[in-house]
Parts: C-alpha cells; sequence; structure tokens
C-alpha cells in the first residue's frame, strides 16, 4: 500500500501545532534532559568485557531508516540437526540484544531515572528516551563496526522452525552492517539478499506457520506515523512490509523462549494478556457478520483474519473490531509459584520482554534472569529483591505513553485539517457506536468521529437503511460499518486535537 503523505507547513498551522505539543509536554510532565549524575554515569560506566568472543559471526541489524537505538543484531545460518533428526537440516538463530544491565549500575543515578521514565516515548517532535542518547544512541547501541558486549540468544531450530534448543549469554560482537526495512525488502525482492537477510525470509515464514500452529495472530494493522523535518510534519499510513514481520518474529521468538526459561525456573516477569472472554468473541462474530465477513465456525481466529483482504474498507473494520478483543495486557513478576495465567493469549504462548532493552525498562529484569538461569547461577540479588516493583513501574509508564501518544496524534490530525473547512471527504467507517462512527479519511491521513444520524451518503448500493427509509438504530449501524461515507470538514482546533466533522 502505498504511503499518504500530507504536509503541515510552517506557513499554515505549524506554530499552533508546536505550541499545542509542548503544552502536552508540560501537562503530562515530560522530562527534559538528565540529571547531571545520570549523564556522568551514562558517559563513563562500561560492562566488563564478555568471556566468550563472537565478532567472527557477521551480525547485521534490521531497523527503521535513520535508527540509532539498536536494541538488535541478528545472524541467521543453515546447521545440520543430525544428532535430532536424522538427515534432517534446520537453522541457528545468533540473536543479540544491546548489554543495557552492563552500563546501568543498580541503585545509580541512571537506575533511577530510567525508573521514572519506564519506556522511551516517540513523540511528533522529538523522542524522549529512557537513557540519555550518549547511551542508547552511542555507547550501548548495537551499531555497525563497532565491537558491542551483548546479551546474544543461541537459538537452534529444526527444519520446520520449531525450537529444538535455546541458551543466552553474555558475548563480545560486531554488527558488519546497519539495515532498514525498504532497502532490504527491495534486496530480498530482486534475489539480492546476502548474508542474515538472505534467510530471513525462509525462517520468518517458518515461524509464521507455527504461529499459526499453536493459535496465535498478529494484527499487521496499518500503522499510522507522524514524521518531522526541516519543511514541517506530515503523517503516513502504511502497511508493514512483508520484511518487518519476519523481523519482528525473531523477536517473539526469543521472548516466548525466555517466558518458558522464567516459567520453568519460577522466577521471572511475564508480559501477558488473557483470553477474548466469550462474550466478546460472540459479539466480534455478529459484527464481522453485519460487515458482510462473517467468521466460518471451525475456523481458528488467527486463520480468519489472514483470510481477508487487506485492500478492501471491510478489512479495515473488521481489523479495528479484531484490536478490540484482546485487552487487559499485563506483566506478571513472580519468585515462586508461577503465574495462574501466564500466556499472552494474542501469541497463543508465555512470553517475556527481553530484546528492547535500550528503549523498555522491563527487559533488562529479563535478560538478568534468563542470563543467570542459563549459567545454572543465583539471580542477583538487585533483580530478585526488585522483580516485584517493575509491573507497577511499566504499567504506569505505558498508560503515560499510550495517552500522550493519542493526544500528539489528535493534536497533528487537527493541524492538518485546520486550514480544510467546508471541503468534502470520502471516509472509511471503523466502527460505530451510539449514533458516532469512527472514520478513517485516506487523504490526509486522518480517524475522527462523524455523528451518524439520519441519512448519510456511501458509495455502497446495498447498504440499506440510509436513504430515509425506516430501519434501527442497530441494524443501520451494523451495516454502516465498514462502507465509505462522504464526510464534510467542519471545524479542526489544534490546541485540542477536537475535529468536527458532519455527513453530506
Amino acid at each position: 500500500m502505498p504511503s499518504r503523505r500530507t504536509r503541515i507547513t510552517p506557513q499554515s498551522s505549524h506554530g499552533q501545532l508546536a505550541a499545542a505539543l509542548t503544552a502536552l509536554r508540560e501537562e503530562f510532565g515530560v522530562p527534559e534532559g538528565f540529571p547531571a549524575a545520570a549523564l556522568a554515569e551514562a558517559r563513563s560506566a562500561a560492562p566488563p568485557e564478555p568471556a566468550i568472543d563472537l565478532r567472527d559471526l557477521p551480525f547485521v541489524t534490521l531497523d527503521p531508516v535513520g535508527s540509532r537505538d539498536l536494541d538488535q543484531a541478528f545472524h541467521l545460518e543453515r546447521t545440520a540437526r543430525a544428532a535430532t533428526r536424522a538427515a534432517a537440516r534446520g537453522f541457528t538463530l545468533h540473536y543479540a540484544i544491546a548489554d543495557v544491565p552492563g552500563f546501568v549500575a543498580p541503585g545509580g543515578a541512571l537506575d533511577a531515572e530510567a525508573r521514572t521514565r519506564g519506556q522511551t516515548l516517540y513523540l511528533p517532535d522529538g523522542a524522549v528516551p529512557l537513557h540519555p542518547p550518549v547511551l542508547s544512541e552511542g555507547r550501548a547501541s548495537l551499531l555497525p563496526d563497532a565491537d558491542r558486549s551483548a546479551y546474544v540468544w543461541t537459538v537452534a531450530l529444526d527444519s520446520d522452525g520449531s525450537v529444538v534448543d535455546a541458551r543466552v549469554e553474555r558475548a563480545l560482537i560486531r554488527s558488519r552492517a546497519q539495515l532498514d526495512y525498504p532497502s532490504a525488502q527491495a534486496a530480498i525482492d530482486l534475489g539480492a539478499a546476502a548474508g542474515p537477510l538472505a534467510l530471513l525470509p525462509e525462517v520468518g515464514r517458518l515461524r509464521i506457520a507455527q504461529e499459526h500452529a499453536r493459535g496465535g495472530a498478529s494484527l499487521n494493522l496499518p500503522e499510522e506515523e507522524i514524521l518531522r523535518d526541516e519543511h514541517g510534519y506530515r503523517i503516513e499510513r502504511r502497511t508493514p512490509l512483508p520484511v518487518e514481520e519476519w523481523n519482528a518474529q525473531l523477536s517473539l521468538l526469543t521472548g516466548m523462549i525466555a517466558g518458558r526459561m522464567m516459567l520453568d525456573a519460577r522466577i521471572g516477569i511475564l508480559r501477558t494478556m488473557p483470553p477474548p472472554a466469550p462474550e466478546a468473541l460472540d459479539g466480534f462474530r455478529a459484527r464481522v457478520a453485519a460487515l458482510g465477513t462473517p467468521w466460518p465456525s471451525g475456523l481458528g481466529y488467527g486463520d480468519y483474519l489472514r483470510t481477508l483482504d487487506p485492500a478492501t474498507a471491510r478489512t479495515a473494520a473488521v481489523l479495528r473490531a479484531a484490536a478490540s478483543l484482546f485487552r487487559g495486557a499485563d506483566y506478571a513478576a513472580f519468585d515462586g509459584a508461577a503465574p495462574e495465567a501466564p500466556e499472552q493469549a494474542a501469541i497463543a504462548a508465555p512470553y517475556a520482554h527481553v530484546t528492547a532493552p535500550l528503549r523498555r525498562l522491563v527487559d533488562r529484569w529479563g535478560l538478568v534472569v534468563c542470563e543467570a538461569l542459563c549459567r545454572d547461577a543465583e539471580v542477583p540479588g538487585w533483580a530478585r529483591e526488585s522483580l516485584a516493583e517493575v509491573p507497577a513501574l511499566m504499567r504506569s509508564s505505558s498508560a503515560r505513553a499510550g495517552q500522550l501518544g493519542a493526544a500528539a496524534l489528535d493534536r497533528v490530525e487537527a493541524a492538518l485539517l485546520r486550514d480544510r473547512a467546508g471541503e468534502i471527504f470520502d471516509a472509511v467507517v471503523l466502527e460505530v457506536r451510539g449514533g458516532q462512527a469512527r472514520v478513517q479519511i485516506a487523504d490526509p491521513p486522518v480517524t475522527a468521529l462523524c455523528p451518524v444520524t439520519g441519512g448519510v451518503d456511501t458509495d455502497h448500493d446495498d447498504a440499506g437503511g440510509m436513504d430515509g427509509t425506516d430501519d434501527t438504530d442497530d441494524a443501520r449501524e451494523g451495516r454502516l460499518a465498514g462502507t465509505v461515507i462522504r464526510t464534510r470538514m467542519v471545524h479542526a482546533d489544534v490546541a485540542t486535537g477536537a475535529i468536527e466533522l458532519a455527513p453530506v
């Protein structure tokens, strides 16, 4: 799907937007800069040199264009598995994760500041990092052509992508190349991918098949990203590239291995999510049936989603409904008895966050715990003693990140529409509740609410009940979702992010 771009220039509402984003930072208490003591630690601290040297492996990183906080590097190779299955061949994944625990002294100024932040915040007017950039974009980042200490996961996979064996250990590595998603996808499509990248599509597809088999479901929802350059702000809405999903499978695989290690040892911290309640599943079945895309009986949830055509308006409405099914994500710390409900329902397996320590606080604990378990050593006292504190820190930071991100997006969307009062826009109806439709305009890429009581023009001939004939509200709302309606832009307030649309 091509990206949709509409720019906010300094000549339009750039000044109002800058003021609104500054006000948001003040409202949410977003920190500016780092305390001097934390900066001093970030500049001087260094992990002890690992005993294991893996610099002969040609690791590469794969991230969005321009990334500097590089948490992960990978290496893939084919390997014989004769010891486990005669004549079978499989793969070995080496997955290196930045050695943040080696830089952050427990109880120090850097540790204290990271606990107050919880995670990196990504805002239109600049990211607010978890760690000082000298660390997160420099000394600890897995940048190319630099020796780095890392937590290296070595995972043996069978020919079908299933895990045969896994361990994690601290090692010295050296990344050979910093790859980005667009160029990596282009190289794969041209048959020109080399090194570890050449095997990523094959391993990624095998892991996706494993996800299907266990009943997991990855929602590859179109992404909305706010970008800023010297000319102003813009929003890009795009569907993730296949290489992004294959790369994500490496992280999911590692997180599932970590979760299983922790459960087996009865100590750690899991990322959990309860399965949808039966009534929620029934409601989802009713909603997608009303959209004209029924969920066949006997077909798994993930398999159903994979049958949908991502290019249709109705699919956008189905995915909106699907995203609301899985709620209640949380962290569960344990030392002794395992959690009663350890699974992450969307992944359909126990799972832990261990692959992004530069950007997420909890990963530091997960890495330290798993590395100690693999050495048959005691979990470090600082990690064990503070384990129970981490879920609350992550809940608080996740809530702030979600609220702040949504509020910032609202204000950028309002700035895109501020000078377009009276214009008519076609919009996909994602869902309808209580006479209000959440609609998605294609260009400019904006999602907003629009009242749908009364007549509404639609490009679906079979929509029914929208031409003045009698119909119930529930029936009309059910048929509206997944259709394209015409809306008029009435007013947009950049300061509050409020957008007023009216049906045509």
